[in-house]
């Protein structure tokens, strides 16, 4: 993967045929008292802290059968800090109109509210197809404010292809039906997934600390625990919709743990 493009908003990559952007929507400021031991205890260490700052990140593909296609779309008007997909893919050269396909990997606000400007029109107003996990469904369409775009959704399985280069992954444990979603481009192997890292200044040498919203913190942990390992041994790109900017960056194994090396340095 080379990287042609950095700032603070956008990380632009190349691999082969394809084309991938990692841009910011904001920040959300989160209770550092979230961040669970094994006995789903707040961490002392952490607790000076008072609150962790996590990005809140999105991802476009170009390429052979993935063109429009967006991985989350942030909070937009969710929280005063989201918002910034529509200037990220500007800075990008990208129009919101290009986006036809949305690909969810959960349907947690800060996911899912970037359909809506701050007022209530729809920020990508070309969509045809919002993707997520069947299991997800339900919670997606029980938001009033996502009314409009219900009859969007197509329910995913494990490990359903998008396109040939493209897949899902199931990756349970932090919400219904969360997953990710598996891009070969025949040069690399990305990982873009959702809530599987919240603080990574910590969750990268520690992977058994968990987050207070994980549903079933044991399979978060093991599941955290199995992507870095995947990603360490096979040289995946990860990209995470809370990895601190650029949001795209490699595992390495560091002892009983594991290092986060961002893209784009």
């Amino acid at each position: 993967m080379i990287s042609t493009s950095h700032s603070s908003d956008v990380l632009e990559c190349r691999s082969g045929n394809f084309r991938v952007w990692s841009l910011c929507d904001g920040y959300l400021d989160m209770p550092a008292g979230l961040l669970r031991d094994l006995e789903n205890s707040p961490v002392p260490s952490a607790a000076a802290a008072a609150r962790f700052r996590l990005s809140v990140n999105c991802f476009a593909l170009e390429g052979p059968g993935v063109d429009g296609v967006l991985i989350d779309c942030g909070g937009g008007s969710w929280a005063p800090t989201l918002g910034r997909l529509a200037q990220s893919l500007k800075a990008t050269g990208l129009s919101p109109s290009a986006i036809r396909v949305l690909a969810l990997t959960h349907a947690h606000q800060d996911h899912t509210h970037g359909l809506l400007t701050p007022d209530g029109q729809a920020a990508l107003p070309n969509l045809s197809a919002i993707l997520l996990p069947a299991e997800a469904v339900e919670s997606f369409r029980s938001e009033r404010r996502l009314a409009p775009f219900h009859h969007l959704v197509r329910p995913l399985q494990n490990g359903e292809r998008l396109a040939k280069h493209l897949k899902t992954v199931a990756l349970p444990g932090h919400a219904n039906g969360h997953c990710g979603y598996a891009l070969d481009t025949e040069e690399d192997l990305f990982l873009f997934f959702g809530d599987i890292v919240h603080v990574p200044a910590l969750q990268f040498a520690n992977p058994t600390l968990s987050w207070g919203y994980d549903e079933n913190q044991a399979t978060a942990r093991a599941t955290r625990f199995g992507v870095f390992d995947e990603a360490a041994r096979n040289g995946t790109w990860i990209a995470g919709a809370h990895l601190d900017r650029p949001g795209i960056g490699r595992v390495i194994s560091r002892g009983e743990g594991f290092h986060f090396e961002p893209a784009g340095g």
